[in-house]
């Protein structure tokens, strides 16, 4: 029985220290191997390693061999003119020497990310203020991305710690800088504005000028032919009326007679008092109109007078020259 027991507890002392004697590093991992504080070995590759089945004399620290990212977030930074910017920003970085990490930073990631805050901070700071305002929203991000991941490198590489990439998310005007920026930008757009709408009616007035003038000049050209046009028919309408008159005088009053009764004594009911031996009754045959004297042609449209009043008798038209005697 006392056999079984020392037995078993033999086996378990040998499984003990077979589990307690062998660690595994898997792809995304590297062991710093210590003995009694003092690093003895580094494993990079990934496998199945020994090491003393004491905890008193060898340790093995498990330290990351992938990219790993911190994020800096709501920055504020100056540009060189002393106005600011809020930058969101992150850098990605691996433990490259594993020695330089246990030694320099404890092995800890906090450590080490503490120390990368600081130089992260430092350089954002550094590369925006050697820019101006315009600067920075350019497409010169990329180098500025590119400047404070080598002013970050040195510093972390005594760490053993590489820096891959420094990138910059986002770069946004503080609240202060964008209310100025936009009443900038807002009478900027005013000032062009006034500018193009002061041009616009520098053009308006010239072409109203211009069309005024022409209007002017087409109406006065108008004018002339229309005067022109009136005199002609003027002169063709005497010459019709001379032509009438010389080819019959006694019909051509007698006719131009009836036309001013018609106009003058029309169906309006007017009432006109005119002496009996007016001319403007010679063809009524009225007492005191003579033979041998010859017809008046009255010459205007006699205007209605009212029933009460005596309307004044119609001058006699004008007669035209008679044509010459053939």
């Amino acid at each position: 029985m006392n056999r079984l027991v020392i037995l078993g507890i033999a086996v378990l002392a040998v499984i003990y220290l077979f589990f307690s004697s062998i660690y595994v590093v898997n792809e995304r991992e590297q062991a710093i191997v210590m003995r009694f504080g003092r690093i003895t070995d580094i494993h990079k590759d990934p496998g199945i390693y020994f090491k003393i089945p004491t905890s008193m004399i060898d340790t093995v620290q498990v330290v990351e061999d992938r990219l790993l990212r911190y994020d800096l977030a709501n920055m504020r930074v100056q540009v060189s003119g002393g106005q600011f910017y809020v930058v969101d920003a992150f850098l990605t970085y691996r433990i490259a020497d594993p020695r330089l990490f246990r030694e320099r930073a404890q092995g800890e990631l906090r450590v080490a990310e503490q120390r990368i805050a600081t130089r992260f901070d430092s350089a954002l700071r550094q590369v925006y203020g050697l820019r101006n305002f315009n600067a920075a929203l350019s497409d010169e991000r990329a180098q500025m991305m590119r400047e404070a991941r080598d002013l970050i490198r040195p510093d972390m590489a005594e760490l053993g710690i590489e820096v891959v990439d420094v990138r910059i998310l986002r770069t946004d005007l503080t609240p202060e800088v964008s209310a100025q920026t936009y009443e900038r930008m807002k009478a900027e757009r005013l000032a062009e504005a006034a500018l193009l709408r002061a041009r616009g009616k520098e053009a308006a007035q010239s072409l109203r000028a211009i069309a005024d003038r022409q209007a002017v000049e087409v109406v006065a050209a108008a004018r002339k032919d229309a005067e022109v046009l009136r005199g002609e028919g003027d002169a063709q309408r005497s010459a019709v009326f001379a032509d009438a008159y010389s080819k019959d005088p006694e019909f051509f009053q007698f006719y131009r007679s009836m036309e001013s009764y018609r106009n003058a004594l029309g169906s309006n009911g007017t009432t006109m008092v005119l002496s009996p031996d007016t001319d403007f009754f010679q063809y009524f045959g009225t007492p005191g109109s003579s033979a041998s004297q010859p017809p008046a042609i009255p010459s205007v449209d006699a205007t209605p007078a009212p029933a009460t009043t005596p309307a004044p008798a119609a001058a006699p038209a004008e007669q035209p020259a008679a044509a010459p005697a053939q």
